[in-house]
């Protein structure tokens, strides 16, 4: 009995996308598996995790230092050795296939542009909306974004598995070349003089979600072509970042019904 106790945490990790441990993660990364992130020790100096990081950034997985109270916590099997991999539901894509999709179906592209959703939950609505609505793909910045983990898997109620989403290392210049390629920006701020009703969301779009906390960053606000208001009614000023990403979506497929 006692041995059956110790070992029932590893399907919950396994179900969870959760990989702990040196020799896991090398099989793993040996293996191709889809790896969203590997979170390391910080300040280690072990020549196997220095190999795990190296391994890890030619595969273009998200390496990322924490501390080891943060790997505790995360730790389903309190062995982590020092690393813990959060496996990718679905592999990544890039931004030009999202397009040339949109192009092949002879529509318009509608795109969502995540910038630093952190909330697993909040990607995962996201993603639901955006496949419910039509949208043709998903882009999420690499850094201080949540990706498309196991948590995000299942808020998105499936969607992740029909959405495309691509993951860049530098969102400002991923809607420089977007803005090249004739699809407009339109990022959502709350002090915006145009109202999301007299938007234009029939042709190209690219749609701007910023962050549950401080919205858009200055760089990606000064790169979008429009920036748009959602009109509030009550006492409170703003809504949650899925909910924002609900009403621009729907205002655009409303449009695009003509």
């Amino acid at each position: 009995m006692k041995d059956n106790e110790n070992r029932r945490p590893m399907p919950q990790a396994e179900a969870d996308g959760i990989i702990e441990g040196r020799n896991a993660v090398i099989e793993a990364l040996r293996a191709g598996t889809a790896i969203d992130k590997i979170y390391l020790a910080k300040g280690e100096t072990d020549k196997t995790l220095g190999h795990i990081a190296s391994r890890a950034r030619e595969a273009g997985v998200v390496v990322v230092e924490a501390d080891r109270r943060k790997l505790d916590a995360m730790s389903r099997t309190h062995s982590h050795q020092g690393v813990i991999a959060l496996a990718a539901v679905r592999e990544y894509v890039s931004v030009q296939s999202i397009l040339d999709a949109a192009a092949a179906k002879g529509e318009p592209p509608l795109l969502v542009v995540c910038d630093e959703i952190s909330d697993p939950h909040n990607l995962g609505a996201i993603l639901r909306t955006a496949e419910c609505a039509g949208a043709h793909g998903l882009i999420i910045p690499k850094r201080r974004s949540a990706g498309l983990t196991a948590i995000v898997g299942k808020t998105s109620a499936g969607a992740v598995s029909y959405l495309p989403v691509a993951r860049v290392a530098n969102l400002t210049s991923v809607l420089k070349d977007l803005k090249k390629q004739g699809v407009w920006i339109f990022g959502t701020a709350a002090g915006a003089s145009t109202d999301l009703y007299s938007a234009d969301l029939k042709g190209p779009a690219a749609i701007v979600i910023g962050s549950e906390g401080d919205g858009m960053s200055r760089l990606v606000a000064e790169n979008c072509d429009f920036l748009v208001s959602i009109p509030m009614k009550g006492h409170i000023s703003s809504l949650n970042a899925s909910a924002a990403a609900a009403i621009l979506l729907y205002e655009a497929v409303r449009q695009r019904r003509g």
